[in-house]
């Protein structure tokens, strides 16, 4: 019994050690397999990544075959414009990929990609072209204007179609094509639009030059009467509308490039207008001169409405006006030196004293220039206080300026106006009188003739905005108007000399009474004087009684306005009354009251003097 059972556990354990050996050459297999399996998912996933791309664009370049289709075919219609520009933009939608990798197979893609896109582009330039022109028909300027109405934009459906297009051409490019890249979009609308504004403004150009030629060589131009401001009203609402368009049809990084382009034309036609506007200001520089003024104001006003929208018309604006602005301020000196110069060319004066036409002229041109106080304030700042005086040129040429006379940027422009406005009137006055002096006989018709110019003079300052200006320069006139008495009272020396008599204090008898006339006994005088001078008091009435006769009849000749007579009159009347009233007092019992030589008592004297006024 016991050799059978040793049998069997002897096959038992054979039984075990055979599956364990087999189980180690599973576990072995096991591992093996699983080593296997882990290389092929790693050369699975290379192959993955080396196929993946070349899948993708196969694929994309089969979802683009309609696109390239759709670019292939004729332009559509309108109704079909929009399918078109989705091509258009997928187009550049695909180049982004394919331009990225670096497989050779996707160059002839993108070759053809470009091509088909750059056809594409060309085909809805045109559209956009042939768009715009339709909306770019020419408009009469002055029907907005004189209506108050803003100038006519582009229909909100066209501005998006153009807007689409614009959108869509851009958006076709590759990446790389982009950088630097002017659409062609924009250079259409600069020639179109462009083209549009210099027509609707042509007209306004030429009638700001016909509108400059003078009737009369010696009109002095009056604010408004240029067409230059309607023009400039004309191009600032076409600028402001056509913004507007560039805003609703462009990106927004394009606006500025875009409006430069847009307005270079009519911008060089208006600065060519100014040109020659300048031209034939020069030509008539002391009386034309306001409308350089005037068009400093204008640009000065355009620029400024037009930089809160665009800041590209500024710069050439501001070019444009510079050689305006050396106009202006030539101007200012050749004023004077014309004043001079008329003056220094009067060969006759009137012998009545009365005003030349020169005083009225110069006092016109001063009356216009406060209303164009803005654009003088920018001159006359730059020029510098004084400068405008042909010596303070020589002055400034040679180095030698004075520190008053320099350019000072924080001087007040109204003090500035009003000092040259005095520097006119000083100029005007000073040559007056050196005429008056050379081609005047008498002292009284000088001295007449500079207190009427005074007084014209004044008058003009009252009457217009010079008055406030000049109000505290009352002083510079008296002086004028004082020396215009002066010169008057000189002519009546003759008659008050003979009013002047010689009394002894030292000789025997009573010394001459002073004071009023109740304190004088004329009968007594007399009786006091010898013979010789009785005649010599006789003379003297003669003397008078004469030369105040000439003087009156001289006096009622003269042409003198209405506040001088009334001036010099109570002048004449505060010299002569008195003398006259003391002579008499003393001496009126010379002809015993016949009237042989004593001609007026007080009272007749008195009434003479004031028929003067």
């Amino acid at each position: 019994m016991v050799g059978p059972r040793i049998v069997s556990d002897v096959e038992d354990r054979a039984e075990v050690e055979l599956l364990q050996a087999r189980l180690e050459k599973t576990v072995q297999l096991t591992k093996k397999i699983k080593t296997s399996q882990a290389r092929l998912e790693t050369s699975g996933s290379s192959v993955q990544e080396a196929i993946g791309p070349i899948f993708d664009n196969t694929q994309r370049l089969q979802v683009l075959g309609k696109s390239l289709h759709d670019l292939n075919l004729p332009l559509p219609s309108a109704a079909g414009l929009s399918q078109y520009l989705a091509s258009l933009r997928r187009v550049g939608r695909a180049l982004v990929p394919l331009a990225s990798s670096n497989l050779r197979s996707n160059q002839e893609a993108i070759a053809a990609l470009q091509s088909l896109g750059n056809y594409g582009r060309q085909q809805v330039e045109e559209v956009f072209r042939v768009i715009l022109s339709e909306i770019s028909t020419q408009v009469e300027p002055l029907h907005y204007i004189t209506k108050n109405l803003q100038f006519p934009l582009a229909p909100p459906e066209k501005s998006s179609v153009l807007n689409q297009i614009n959108g869509a051409a851009t958006a076709s490019l590759g990446p790389a094509s982009r950088e630097g890249y002017v659409p062609p979009a924009a250079r259409i609308y600069a020639e179109v639009r462009g083209r549009y504004l210099s027509c609707s403004l042509q007209n306004l150009a030429a009638a700001s030059l016909n509108t400059a030629k003078k009737r009369a060589p010696d009109a002095v131009y009056r604010r408004g009467s240029n067409g230059i401001g309607t023009y400039t009203l004309a191009l600032e609402g076409l600028f402001m509308s056509e913004v507007d368009n560039v805003r609703a049809i462009f990106a927004a990084e394009e606006w500025s490039g875009v409006c430069r382009a847009t307005f270079r034309t009519p911008l060089a036609d208006y600065t060519k207008t100014v040109s020659e506007l300048n031209s034939h200001i020069q030509k008539n520089l002391t009386t034309d001169c306001f409308l350089a003024y005037e068009i400093i104001d204008i640009v000065m006003t355009l620029s400024a409405r037009l930089e809160p929208k665009t800041v590209e018309p500024k710069e050439p604006l501001l070019h444009a006006l510079r050689p305006v602005r050396e106009t202006a301020k030539l101007s200012l000196r050749e004023l004077l030196d014309d004043t001079r110069r008329r003056i220094m060319h009067i060969q006759v004066l009137p012998s009545d004293g009365s005003v030349t036409p020169i005083t009225a002229e110069t006092m016109a041109r001063l009356q216009n220039l406060p209303d164009f106080s803005r654009p003088l304030a920018t001159v006359l700042v730059s020029l510098g206080d004084g400068n405008w005086t042909t010596r303070a040129s020589s002055d400034q040429a040679s180095g030698t300026l004075s520190r008053k006379g320099s350019y000072d940027v924080g001087a007040d422009p109204q003090q500035l106006l009003a000092h040259y406005c005095l520097d006119t009137i000083d100029t005007l006055m000073q040559n007056l009188e050196a005429r008056a002096r050379a081609l005047l006989k008498h002292r009284s018709a000088m001295g007449a003739f500079v207190a009427n110019n005074v007084a014209v003079i004044e008058r003009a300052v009252r009457a217009s905005d010079l008055g406030p200006l000049l109000a505290e320069s009352a002083s510079r006139f008296d002086g004028w108007r004082k020396k215009g008495v002066s010169m008057y009272l000189d002519g009546w020396k003759e008659p008050s000399a003979f009013l002047l008599d010689v009394q002894y204090t030292n000789r025997g008898g009573q010394r001459p009474p002073s004071g009023g006339s109740s304190s004088v006994n004329s009968i007594e005088v007399i009786k006091s004087l010898g013979n010789k001078e009785k005649d010599a008091i006789k003379d003297k009435f003669r003397g008078f009684n004469t030369s105040f006769d000439e003087m009156v009849g001289r006096h009622r000749n003269l042409a003198l306005e209405r506040e001088v007579r009334s001036l010099l009159a109570r002048e004449v009347q505060a010299v002569i009354e008195p003398l006259y009233g003391r002579f008499w007092d003393r001496y009126h019992e010379i002809d015993k009251g016949k009237g042989k030589y004593v001609k007026f008592d007080k009272g007749q004297l008195a009434a003479a003097l004031a028929s003067l006024g």
